[in-house]
């Protein structure tokens, strides 16, 4: 019996089972927020054999509405409609394993982990270590345009949501009740700089956990021993923890982490700081 992968797959045991010819669909995540061609161009230059692209706007965001009241973030989430026919273009169905990766440690991957786990997708996993570490184990990328049609299956069933979110206002009035994990860089967090968003600041109460604080130096995960002693310190236990980040993406890898240390049952604020923001009347906290 083929055992799901749930958190995260190394590299060894991708390989082995690719080689195997067990049923995989893989997963290229790669982006960048500056340059939202940049991830596709790099897929078409070299990606794990048989990898699918897919985009963090088209294939893993909802449509973006304009800034204002309703304002629900950068990269809202699809409608589950819409994500489970995307699934099933990809040739996901329920019991087929789904390896998802970057060549950023991760971040993007996650995103598209959480989404299919919300889904109710069980057999999802994210390659530790990403396209780096298959390139630093001597395997090969291939360059050919990989074709999700022979894969294609029906929508994925609709399920009851598998993940559990929160919207703003309800973090709102629940603000110092849960712990508020903000995944975003140092500076960000503390309003030193904001690239992205029109006001600096974080949520008030959160603490930080950048997201690259889950990674070794070679942009594999620390193990889950490790992981879980950094954040039982932090936020514990997992249920009333709450992740968020610039629009819901980098604060997936938190998620991650945290299932893969045995903590599960976290929440996700999807529209994160910038939909916060964009309301005048949130309050916001700096330093």
């Amino acid at each position: 019996m083929d055992t799901p992968w749930r958190t995260l797959i190394d590299v060894a045991a991708l390989h082995t089972r690719l080689d195997s010819g067990m049923p995989t669909v893989l997963l290229d995540c790669g982006f960048d927020l500056a340059s939202p061609g940049a991830g596709e161009a790099a897929w078409s230059r070299g990606h794990l054999p048989g990898a699918l692209y897919v985009h963090l706007d088209r294939d893993l965001s909802g449509p973006k509405g304009e800034p204002g009241v309703g304002f629900s973030g950068r990269h809202p989430l699809p409608a589950r409609e819409a994500l489970a026919a995307t699934a099933g273009r990809l040739g996901i169905a329920p019991g087929v394993q789904v390896v998802a990766y970057d060549a950023h440690g991760g971040p993007y991957a996650a995103r598209a982990w959480w989404l299919l786990r919300w889904l109710g997708h069980d057999a999802v996993a994210v390659l530790d270590g990403g396209l780096p570490a298959w390139t630093a184990a001597g395997h090969a990328l291939d360059s050919q345009a990989s074709v999700a049609i022979a894969m294609a299956q029906a929508p994925y069933p609709l399920l009851a949501p598998a993940m559990p979110t929160i919207d703003a206002a309800t973090l709102r009035s629940r603000l110092g009740a849960v712990r508020l994990l903000d995944a975003r860089a140092a500076e960000r967090f503390r309003g030193d700089v904001e690239p992205l968003d029109p006001v600096a600041g974080h949520i008030p109460g959160a603490t930080l956990r950048w997201f690259k604080d889950n990674l070794l130096g070679d942009g594999r995960f620390k193990p889950a021993a490790q992981l879980r002693a950094e954040f039982d310190a932090l936020a514990s236990p997992p249920h009333t923890v709450v992740h968020q980040c610039g629009s819901g993406v980098t604060a997936c890898h938190n998620l991650l982490a945290m299932a893969y240390a045995g903590l599960e049952g976290s929440t996700l604020y999807p529209g994160s700081w910038s939909e916060w923001c964009a309301d005048p009347s949130r309050p916001v906290a700096r330093g």
